[in-house]
Formats: structure tokens, sequence, C-alpha cells
């Protein structure tokens, strides 16, 4: 089962990453966690490069870099877990390139999703969770976060993004959402972590969470 998590910065991801993670675990599934960009062998190097402040990246270079990024993640770590039988969750995926490179930095849809079919080689996930809140809360969040990590400077490259973009980025996941019902769920990031976590696992479970083979 391979499922991902997408929204805006501050939507709480990574804490409903870690609950699925106890739960599916609890449930006797084997559970290979990862995230984009930076989870295999060259993604640190270009993780850095994609979310520090201090890159100086034109979009074009942006756009290719987070598919070089993906195409690497699939062929070392998602299809190799999927294969050995394991739940992937992953945090962000090509959905995120969809709607950062679509909607907010005007890239044409169509081609995205052609890179996207080459990088991630037609292996889309089974569930994608949308994780929707306002855009001045979910910045309020993610600045808070980045500020007490000390990672403003590291991290922070989309946090510093205007508010217009943001609120392009979730049009543009709620539009997702709308053209591919079968696959991605709408979540409302602005409840707390345990309910958004019990929101999330009744998903999973009405998709056969629980099959021991996928």
């Amino acid at each position: 089962m391979f499922v991902t998590l997408e929204g805006m910065e501050g939507s709480g991801k990574s804490t409903l990453l870690k609950g699925l993670n106890q739960r599916f675990q609890a449930a006797g599934r084997t559970v290979t966690l990862t995230r984009e960009p930076g989870a295999s062998s060259i993604g640190a190097n270009l993780r850095a490069m994609l979310l520090s402040t201090r890159s100086t990246l034109a979009n074009e270079t942006e756009l290719f870099l987070f598919l070089a990024d993906r195409a690497q993640h699939m062929t070392e770590i998602i299809r190799p877990a999927l294969q050995a039988g394991h739940v992937v969750l992953c945090d962000r995926f090509a959905d995120s390139t969809l709607v950062y490179q679509g909607y907010g930095r005007g890239f044409d849809r169509r081609l995205l999703a052609t890179l996207n079919d080459v990088a991630v080689s037609g292996l889309w996930p089974d569930t994608t969770l949308i994780l929707d809140l306002p855009p001045e809360e979910g910045l309020r969040r993610a600045l808070q976060r980045n500020n007490t990590s000390g990672q403003s400077d590291d991290e922070g490259r989309f946090e510093a993004e205007t508010l217009a973009f943001h609120t392009r980025i979730r049009e543009g996941f709620l539009e997702l959402a709308r053209q591919h019902p079968q696959r991605c769920v709408v979540l409302d990031a602005t409840r707390q972590p345990e309910q958004l976590l019990d929101d999330a696992w009744a998903v999973l479970c009405s998709r056969a969470a629980f099959q021991k083979q996928d």
C-alpha cells in the first residue's frame, strides 16, 4: 500500500505521518517512512539546494531538481519497499510538483503530468491524503516551527513565498482532489492532531489498510 500526504506548509503532514506509522505497526504491518525531497542517497544534497533560503534557483532548475529527486527516490526506496510488501508512507510526492510548480510557478500542468509520469515510472499512490487549512494558519504554524527548530534558513525557502502564492497552492490541492476523487481525500487540518489522525486512519481502514498483501 502506497500512501502519500500532501498539503501546504504547516498542515501537519510530519505529525500525521508519525501517527499513521504507529497505527500501521500496531496492526502488524511493516512500514517504510519516507519524504520528498531528500530521502534517497543523493536526496540530502538536493533537499539542501531546494529548500534553503540561500538558494537562488531558476524556476526551471527547481522543477528538474524535484523531478531528479523523485526518480531516484522511486528507484531506490519506494518501489523496492512496495515489492517487499511494506506499507509506504510518504511526506510529499508527485502531486506537490503539479501544485507548486503548476499552480504556484505557472508551468503548464499537462507538461508537468507528463514529466511526473516519467519520474515515477507510472507508479502513483493508492491513496493521497490532502491536509487542508487556510494559508494564513499554515504559514503561521510553519514559521513558528522553523523558528523553534532553528531551520528558518535551511528549510524556509517556500515559507518565504507570498500569501498569494500559498493561496494558489491551497486552491491547487483542492482542484487536484476534485480531479482525482478515487485517489485523493481532503482532510480538515485545522482539527487537533489526534482527531486528524483518527480521520486519516478511518480513510485508510476503509481502503483495506489491514490486508497483509496489497
